[in-house]
C-alpha cells in the first residue's frame, strides 16, 4: 500500500471517527437532559432560552464552516464538541414527543441508509460533483417550504417535505462523502498535522449534519406523536 493510499484511508477513517464521536456525545447529552424533567420543563416553557440555543447552534455551524481553515486545531475541535452538546440539548425537547420504538426504528434506518450511500460514494466511478448545485437549490427550497408549513400546518405537505428531506440528505451524504474522499486524494501524505485535524473536523461536521437531518426526517415519517 502506498503512503498516499494509507493517508487517504487515515483521513477518511478520522472523519468517520469524529462524526461517530459527535453523534455519540449528542445522544448522551440528549439522554441526560431527557432524564431531567425539570430541565425539559424549563426548555419547553422558556421560549427565549430554547431559541437562544437554536441561534447558538446556527451561529456555531456558520462560524465553524467559515473560519475553520484559520482556526487552531484545538478551537476547531472545541467548536465541534460544543455544537454536538448544544444539538443534544435541543434534540432532548423533541424526543419526548415520540415513543422509544419509533426513535430506535428511525435511528436504525438512518444508520443503514447513511452507510449505504457512503459506501456507494466511495466505490462508484461516477463524479457526483455535478449534483452540488441541485442539492443546494433543493436544500433552500426545503427550508423555505418548511418555514411556510409552520404557519399552514398542512399534514399532506408535511409528509411530502419529510420524504423530500430524506431524498435530499441521502443525496448530500453521497455528495459530501465523495468530496471528503477527494480531499484525501488531493492532500495525500503532504498535509500538516494541524491541517489534518481541521480537514477531519470539517468533514465530520458535514457528515454529522447529514446524519442528524436524515434521522429527523425519518423520525417524522416513522414516529407517532404522543
Amino acid at each position: 500500500m502506498s503512503v498516499q493510499a494509507a493517508r487517504e484511508r487515515s483521513i477518511l477513517r478520522n472523519v468517520y471517527l469524529w462524526m461517530t464521536g459527535g453523534l455519540a456525545l449528542t445522544a448522551l447529552v440528549a439522554w441526560g437532559v431527557t432524564s431531567t424533567p425539570s430541565f425539559i420543563q424549563a426548555l419547553v416553557t422558556n421560549r427565549i432560552l430554547f431559541f437562544a440555543l437554536i441561534i447558538g447552534e446556527l451561529a456555531l455551524v456558520w462560524f465553524l464552516s467559515a473560519r475553520i481553515t484559520s482556526m487552531s486545531p484545538g478551537a476547531a475541535v472545541g467548536s465541534y464538541v460544543a455544537y454536538a452538546v448544544l444539538n443534544g440539548v435541543t434534540l432532548s425537547v423533541i424526543f419526548p414527543a415520540f415513543t422509544g420504538t419509533h426513535i430506535a426504528t428511525a435511528l436504525f434506518v438512518t444508520a443503514g441508509t447513511f452507510a449505504g450511500m457512503s459506501l456507494y460514494a466511495v466505490s462508484t466511478k461516477r463524479d457526483l460533483s455535478r449534483w452540488g448545485s441541485y442539492l443546494i437549490y433543493g436544500l433552500w427550497g426545503l427550508i423555505i417550504a418548511s418555514l411556510v408549513n409552520l404557519f399552514l400546518r398542512n399534514g399532506p405537505l408535511d409528509w411530502v417535505l419529510s420524504y423530500a428531506g430524506v431524498a435530499l440528505f441521502l443525496g448530500l451524504t453521497a455528495y459530501d462523502t465523495q468530496i471528503i474522499r477527494r480531499w484525501s486524494l488531493q492532500l495525500g501524505d503532504s498535509v500538516a498535522e494541524a491541517d489534518y485535524v481541521r480537514v477531519s473536523i470539517m468533514g465530520a461536521l458535514k457528515l454529522y449534519l447529514d446524519f442528524i437531518n436524515l434521522f429527523l426526517f425519518f423520525l417524522r415519517i416513522f414516529g407517532r406523536r404522543r
